[in-house]
């Protein structure tokens, strides 16, 4: 997306007026929007344009829906639904719906289920989410689940995220900027969502790091692992079983491949601080990390690498034999941890962290580092609530890395705040709620989500 200058108006002059633009310029609220969006997706390149807000439906059968919700209860599986799914028009019939999350779902209840049973606990500490609203939870879905070649403009799948706010602005703001900090990211749209013929929710969807995403975002082969909320960066062996539930690889998934990983693991975990600060370039995309660890802190995500949900991805680049890690989950961006207080999914943090500590650093390894000039919490263990990371708490121990890591956290700052990007991107999504979905969320609740997400852009 362009970067545009902000004039110096108050933010909430300014997002009248773009709005004022966007209306003026033939776009209106409600269902009519699904239908303009129409044209554009069935051409094949639409369902990622931001400037609309997408028309999705689910259709699926209630019973096949109630085993589905009724296996994850019992013991965290998550089971394929077979579903009809129209996006702006398009009908995909049996396509595959997939509940997606981990802490998010620890507040999954359902009328009927007894408390305290497998997984239901009477609205857990990842928000309430109730069965009965099959419009509010987190979903992953692909078109081509059932029948093979089904997609929509190149993409098979995507993902229905969960927030803690109505508009959801706070991830969608961190995905772009995470594109302007030169790092891999998802592309996101707004959309309206219904099921079974239920009344429309607003809900974000984002593109799934898979196949295709892996292919868009890196030049060279590889392969992508996905940390799991249940694991950790810890060394367990070059057997590939004793990573199962802890990574998944997702790219590729025909050649299962986990000895580049396990290598990595040993590495960061079993070198010595001297080698470590000498051949971690070798393992790791140094300046990707800085920059990695630089944008998390700038956009308040302690829901991170470090954070309870372990959330992020690490690509091995094949031909460079060298990680990167890659970022994932940016529900809670924004300080969103403990904010709003809306119905899509809650998204809170587990409270008291994460399911267990990470691996600490090895004999001789130095220890967490202090703060850095209270540049917020990069100290080797976590964010609220969160968990030590091996890799974090090495990197930022080591005086070279540390250094790094200040380095961006200056050119970062100037590059999305400084610059008007962060605040030109938030002006140009809140306009489209505000114009495109009204009848979903109030103008005075756009404004006001936006208005606390600018405040962290000073």
């Amino acid at each position: 997306m362009p970067a545009h200058t902000l004039s110096r108006r108050s933010f909430g002059a300014a997002l009248l007026g773009a709005v004022g633009l966007a209306v003026a310029g033939g776009c209106s609220s409600g269902s009519s929007s699904a239908a303009s969006s129409s044209t554009t997706a069935t051409a094949g390149s639409g369902l990622f344009d931001a400037t609309q807000v997408h028309s999705i439906t689910f259709t699926f059968d209630q019973d096949a829906y109630d085993k589905v919700i009724d296996a994850y209860l019992n013991d965290q599986s998550k089971e394929w639904l077979e579903a009809t799914v129209t996006i702006d028009g398009t009908t995909f019939e049996k396509a595959g719906l997939r509940l997606k999350g981990n802490s998010t779902l620890r507040g999954l209840t359902k009328t009927g289920a007894t408390a305290g049973t497998g997984n239901n606990r009477g609205g857990g500490p990842g928000g309430s989410l109730s069965a009965e609203k099959p419009q509010d939870l987190p979903w992953l879905v692909r078109l081509d689940k059932y029948t093979d070649g089904q997609e929509l403009g190149g993409y098979n799948e995507f993902v229905v995220r969960s927030n803690n706010t109505d508009s959801a602005l706070n991830e969608a703001i961190a995905l772009e900027l995470l594109a302007v900090a030169g790092l891999a990211t998802q592309k996101s749209v707004s959309t309206r969502l219904s099921v079974n013929g239920g009344s429309e929710v607003l809900r974000l969807i984002i593109e799934n790091p898979a196949d295709k995403w892996d292919a868009d975002n890196f030049a060279s082969a590889g392969i992508l692992y996905k940390a799991e909320s249940g694991g950790d960066y810890s060394y367990r062996g070059d057997d590939a079983d004793s990573y199962k539930d802890v990574f998944d690889q997702e790219t590729d998934t025909d050649n299962p491949n986990l000895a580049p990983l396990a290598a990595f693991l040993k590495f960061i975990n079993q070198s010595d601080d001297a080698t470590f600060a000498a051949d971690l370039s070798k393992h790791l995309d140094v300046a990707a990390f800085a920059n990695y660890l630089a944008f998390q802190e700038l956009v308040k995500n302690t829901d991170d690498i470090d954070g309870p949900g372990n959330n992020s991805y690490l690509r091995y680049t094949t031909g460079k034999d060298q990680f990167t890690v890659v970022a994932w989950d940016h529900n809670l961006a924004f300080g969103g941890m403990g904010g709003g207080g809306g119905n899509r999914g809650g998204g809170g943090a587990p409270a008291g962290g994460g399911d267990q500590q990470q691996g600490q650093p090895p004999a001789g390894a130095q220890g967490q580092t202090q703060q850095n000039g209270g540049q917020g919490r990069r100290n080797g263990g976590g964010g609220p609530g969160g968990r030590s990371n091996i890799l974090v708490t090495r990197f930022n121990a080591d005086k070279g890395f540390k250094a790094s890591y200040d380095k961006a956290l200056t050119d970062l700052k100037a590059t999305m705040f400084t610059s008007g990007k962060a605040a030109a991107i938030l002006q140009t999504r809140a306009a489209v709620l505000t114009a495109k979905a009204s009848d979903l969320i109030s103008a005075d609740t756009v404004t006001t989500e936006a208005e606390a997400i600018k405040a962290n852009f000073t």
